[in-house]
């Protein structure tokens, strides 16, 4: 049995989508009984969240009692943050359980976690120096800006000790989070999982560029708006968040101002709507300003015969082709990589083949059962 603990997030993304494409995997393919011990941010008062983040954890008995009820040999930790912290895990190993640390962002040091701010990378903080993230106001509210800086700064290290194994999705974010000082001395790499792959990518590919993305600043959406209007191509927009405003507009100014090609906003979509806006695109953009630590929107792009012009940031490039990228921030240079995997066919099968060489269930597996293995050890 694996107990899986996440705190989800107020705007929710692809770490929900991770952490239940691992819960698949377990049962699916390691053959083992997988629970999710979940909480929620979009439901907790601020004052709760606020005493989580400077107690080192809620209600850490509730993990101990979920040990014991399921007989979980492995407690595998996600997001912690705010009611979870080090005490849901020193629960967990009290109760005989061993603990897996899966870093999906850079949330150890960095109160937001993309290291993103004022229209850049930041690294600012570093270690338990979360002091600039305070400063800054990186939270967009003093006191819980204070909170998590606090927080992380007090319980970083007693978080750290309390891990038998962590696991990091990519060799850049290992990389990322060794610069940020974060006190994570080993750490295996193994990718998000791609639950299915199609057979062959349509004969056809004449349709729109389709991004699905939060609609945030560090995913670069506006920029592939640009740059689609430069290569004269309709984009469809999945996904929803705080820039939603401001990139209706920009799409609305290019409208009224005659630029080629146009802009639908779809929204937070469902599976089986997602898979039909995938298989009627031509191709897929990923115009992230941030470093990712994976890319999963371009993997499962990639998975359903799509090809994927993305920014070379982050771990993109361990994932994306290397002539499918282009320069962050670039529009001109993204909108040529555009127009030429929109007319060049073959690029699908290359996406498959891509895909399943890097996250197909049969190779993330073995990796997942050695971490939990080494862990047991």
């Amino acid at each position: 049995m694996i107990l899986i603990l996440h705190h989800r997030y107020r705007a929710t993304g692809g770490e929900e989508r991770a952490v239940r494409d691992l819960q698949w995997l377990v049962r699916e393919r390691l053959g083992e009984d997988a629970e999710l011990l979940e909480r929620d941010s979009a439901t907790l008062p601020s004052r709760d969240a606020a005493a989580g983040l400077l107690a080192g954890g809620l209600r850490p008995e509730a993990v101990a009692r979920a040990v014991r009820r399921t007989g979980a040999r492995i407690v595998h930790a996600h997001n912690l943050h705010p009611t979870f912290g080090w005490r849901s895990l020193a629960a967990a190993q009290g109760a005989g359980a061993r603990v897996v640390m899966h870093l999906h962002q850079y949330r150890m040091v960095c109160a937001i976690g993309v290291c993103f701010r004022d229209g850049a990378e930041c690294t600012r903080c570093h270690g338990r120096n979360t002091l600039p993230g305070v400063l800054l106001n990186c939270r967009g509210s003093r006191a819980e800006a204070l909170a998590y800086g606090a927080g992380l700064s007090l319980w970083q290290r007693r978080l750290a000790a309390h891990v038998d194994a962590f696991v990091v999705p990519s060799r850049f974010a290992r990389a990322r989070l060794q610069e940020l000082g974060a006190p994570v001395d080993e750490a295996f790499v193994v990718p998000h999982v791609t639950r299915s792959f199609v057979a062959k990518p349509p004969a056809t590919r004449e349709g729109p560029a389709l991004v699905v993305s939060r609609l945030a600043p560090e995913k670069g959406v506006d920029v592939a708006i640009e740059a689609c209007r430069i290569a004269g191509l309709e984009l469809v927009i999945a996904g929803d968040g705080p820039e939603r405003p401001r990139l209706t507009q920009l799409a609305a100014a290019g409208a009224d101002a005659g630029a080629v090609g146009r802009v639908r906003f779809v929204g937070h979509v469902a599976d089986a709507q997602l898979a039909e806006l995938r298989e009627s695109a031509s191709v897929a953009v990923v115009p992230s300003r941030s470093a990712e630590t994976f890319g999963l929107a371009a993997a499962e792009a990639m998975a359903a015969g799509l090809p994927v012009a993305a920014t070379r940031v982050g771990a993109l490039p361990e994932l994306v082709p290397a002539d499918w990228l282009a320069p962050a921030g670039d529009a001109l240079s993204l909108a040529a990589v555009i127009s030429r995997l929109h007319a060049y066919r073959p690029a699908g099968a290359r996406a498959i083949a891509r895909a399943r060489q890097l996250t197909a269930p049969e190779v993330v597996a073995p990796a997942l059962a050695e971490v939990y293995a080494r862990a047991a050890r």
